[in-house]
């Protein structure tokens, strides 16, 4: 049942198909409007809430609901943080990233259909927004789900698993034994080289990247751009380098939001008009020189 007037002026929290979200209303208007998924980091931004403050597409006329990834915040498992901790330490590729991933992405559609009857959404295809392993998830959706997606942006995406490998490789000092499990994880994730089934249904596809990102820099962005648009020059595609935005696109602990950077600004004014173009019912509307 959607909820009254009065509180959908407000932001809400709640819960769909068991997954924590927190919604912000419309800029404007009073009806039905388009429908925004966010889906958070698993470094700063790393909580719904924190990736509402790091990309509020506040002029967006859309409802903006931002989502917990399981093993994060409310979706701690049994053992809590500390457990979480150890299945990071005995494969960050099988026990933490992978998984994350592969159950956000694939709880997309109920997700969706709960927010519908929820909130005051129209039956378009939905926007979809990613931070990090979010925007791995994104990409995942895009490839495997045929949930109608009308827009999307990737910020950071981890776009093959062997980036994040690599990066605690030189973190430890330690080279990482790849398990038939560690392939497995990687090949259904390596969505470079699954570009043809990300790019399926043509969806417009925002990529960002941070000129200071270590992790999966902007020639793996670039990278994925020029595979997803293939012979395809009709395909809405762009990618853009932000340069002085690193893989974190917020403060530890990355669980509340920090302020606005400039690269923070510049990376959601992006978004802010991707959505625009290419979700927002009136082409007429005008994004806000502050975003």
């Amino acid at each position: 049942m959607v909820a009254d007037t009065d509180t959908l002026s407000r932001p809400l929290t709640g819960t769909a198909a068991g997954v924590p979200y927190l919604a912000l209303p419309p800029a404007f208007g009073d009806g039905p409007a388009p429908l925004v998924l966010g889906l958070h980091a698993m470094e700063p931004p790393r909580s719904e809430t924190a990736l509402a403050g790091a990309i509020p597409l506040a002029p967006l006329p859309a409802w903006r609901v931002y989502l917990g990834l399981p093993l994060f915040g409310g979706r701690l498992p049994e053992g809590g943080v500390p457990e979480v901790n150890r299945r990071s330490a005995q494969d960050y590729l099988t026990e933490l990233f992978a998984p994350v991933v592969e159950e956000a992405a694939a709880e997309l559609a109920h997700v969706t259909a709960e927010l519908r009857s929820a909130l005051p959404v129209t039956d378009a295809p939905i926007g979809l927004v990613g931070v990090g392993a979010g925007a791995t998830a994104a990409l995942l959706s895009l490839a495997e789900s045929d949930l109608p997606v009308g827009a999307a942006a990737a910020v950071n995406p981890i776009a093959d698993p062997a980036l994040v490998v690599g990066v605690r490789e030189r973190h430890s000092g330690s080279p990482y034994e790849w398990s038939d499990q560690a392939r497995r994880a990687r090949e259904r994730l390596h969505l470079t080289e699954r570009a043809a089934e990300v790019a399926r249904h043509r969806t417009p596809l925002l990529v960002v990247n941070g000129g200071l990102d270590d992790v999966a820099g902007p020639e793996h962005g670039r990278a994925l751009h020029d595979a997803l648009r293939g012979d395809d020059t009709d395909h809405a595609l762009r990618h853009i380098v932000v340069p002085d935005l690193a893989h974190a696109i917020g403060p530890e602990p990355g669980l509340e939001p920090g302020p606005l950077t400039p690269a923070g600004v510049l990376t959601d004014r992006a978004i802010t008009e991707w959505f625009h173009r290419h979700l927002a019912p009136s082409p007429q509307v005008l994004v806000a020189s502050g975003a």
